[in-house]
This record gives structure tokens, sequence and C-alpha cells, in this order.
């Protein structure tokens, strides 16, 4: 009887120590699950919440991008300030039905013309390091780069009015950009294009 006794509590034992590893487990799992499911909601509000892709399509910012890059375009940041000049941004165009992705060239309160080659801002040159190449080849060849001047007939003012920017895209003579749609809204703009992730041998921060 008493070795009886002396056994049985050693098998509850036993049953006991059984069940606590399948038991923590099974918690283990449950907490990973519940890890995946949370990073995947906070991937997908951060998509479509602050970040948003954008396809380039024509040839309005050769030689810096080209139909068919994915872009990364930040949307949050032009809610904590404004566009900068030589900045990278994507924008709405009613009047298109369809987004355009050009550079900041000037904004509120700037007076820009563009006579040839040269944009002038508040009556000083600028440099465009991002198409300098591109202009320079242009002059090997006793021709401009840029085939649209501004101000001009559609536009004469060339004074950047409160709320709005000046946009250009880099490959000049072939861009719809600020010098035929006018100035840009700031309410129209999506956002500054950061990152270029496809194709993956284009893959790069974008130099603003």
């Amino acid at each position: 009887m008493q070795q009886d006794l002396g056994v049985q509590p050693d098998v509850a034992e036993l049953k006991e120590h059984d069940d606590k590893p399948a038991k923590k487990g099974n918690n283990e799992i449950v907490e990973w699950i519940k890890a995946i499911v949370i990073a995947v909601i906070l991937v997908v509000l951060i998509r479509w919440l602050l970040f948003k892709p954008f396809i380039v399509d024509g040839p309005s910012m050769k030689p810096n991008f080209h139909t068919g890059e994915r872009l990364i375009v930040n949307e949050i940041l032009y809610d904590i300030r404004k566009p900068k000049k030589g900045e990278v941004i994507v924008f709405h165009v009613p009047s298109e039905g369809r987004d355009f992705i050009k550079r900041v060239i000037g904004v509120a309160g700037d007076t820009v013309k563009v006579e040839g080659d040269t944009v002038y801002v508040n009556g000083e040159p600028i440099k465009e390091p991002y198409i300098q190449a591109e202009i320079d080849n242009r002059h090997k060849e006793n021709m401009t780069y840029n085939n649209k001047d501004f101000p001009n007939e559609s536009f004469p003012d060339g004074k950047v009015p409160e709320g709005h920017i000046f946009v250009m895209g880099d490959n000049r003579s072939d861009s719809t950009d600020s010098r035929m749609i006018g100035y840009v809204p700031l309410g129209d703009i999506v956002g500054r294009a950061d990152v270029i992730f496809w194709p993956v041998k284009d893959m790069e921060w974008i130099n603003h």
C-alpha cells in the first residue's frame, strides 16, 4: 500500500508536466500569428496612408526617370511642410485626368523666367546639375535643349502666386509642365518622389 501511494503522485506529476509544453507551444504560435497580422495591417496602413506607388509614363523626365520605372511617393511630407525648389513631385492634373511627375522650379513669391536653356528665378540663373550634361551635348551640336520659354502668350505673368508652385520636366523639349498648364496648386500635389524601387537595376534614393 505504501508503494502504491508513492507511485500515484509521480504519474500525476508527469501528466502535468506533459501538458505544459503543449500549452506553451500553442501560446507561442498564437502570439506569432498575432504579430504577423499586426505587421501586415501596419504595412497596409503605411502603404496606403503615407506612401503611394507611381509608375513613370512618358519621356518628360529623361534622363533621370524613364517609362516603366516604379517610384515610392511620400504622401505625408507636404502635410508637414511646403515643397522646396529642386524636389521631384507627383501631382494631379485635373484637365488631363491623370498624375504628372515634374521638378519644382519656383515656389510662391518667386519670379520665374525661362529663356532658352537658362532658367532664372528672381533674376538669378539657377544651376541644374541634373540636366547639365544633356544641355552641354545639345550645345555641342549647335542646338538648344529647351524649345519653350516662359512667360509666354498663354501665361504672361512670371510670378508664382500664393498657394502654387512652378514645375518643369527635366526633358525640357518634351514636357508638358507649368509653361503649358500654368502654376500647380499645392492642393493638387500627391507627394514627393523619394525612391525608385523597380526595376532592380535602377533602384536608388532620389536626389533632390
